[in-house]
């Protein structure tokens, strides 16, 4: 089993993500609930990260969970629908649902995305920012999962 994960892995494919959308097909509610969960478990590393000194690895948790939130109130608000049909969430979808949830429930839910693929490029893959650096974008990601909370409740 954990060789034919790191195969998909290895491939780009998400396995976390494969699982959840398979138990959101039975239980939307379920696949939300471990979607925020998640979220909260990445946001609390990122702050671990930054607390240690890593601005590498705060960056890409804090995207990782951006991601979450915007999946999670996609499935909630019913903007998933082209993820769907591509079988994952590309990088171009999730910033179009982040735009369209936006639209109905407010600029967090934008500015956090913008944040966390800020940080997800010039924190995480370029490793060009430190810690000093990512504080005021990942606040802006926590903002977003605390705002999400207001309507996934």
């Amino acid at each position: 089993m954990e060789e034919l994960i790191k195969k998909a892995e290895e491939k780009g494919i998400d396995v976390e993500d494969l699982i959840i959308l398979a138990l959101s097909k039975e239980d939307p509610s379920e696949g939300i609930k471990m979607r925020i969960e998640l979220a909260k478990k990445y946001m609390n590393e990122a702050e671990e990260y930054l607390k240690k000194g890593d601005a590498v690895q705060a960056s890409e948790k804090a995207y990782k969970a951006a991601e979450e939130v915007v999946k999670a109130l996609a499935e909630k608000f019913n903007t998933q629908e082209q993820a769907l049909k591509e079988g994952r969430w590309y990088t171009y979808l999730l910033s179009k649902a982040a735009n369209a949830l936006s639209s109905t429930l407010g600029d967090k839910i934008i500015k956090g995305w913008s944040s966390a693929y800020l940080l997800h490029v010039w924190g995480f893959h370029e490793a060009k920012l430190g810690t000093k650096d990512i504080t005021s974008y990942i606040n802006a990601v926590k903002e977003m999962l605390e705002e999400a909370g207001k309507y996934l409740s």
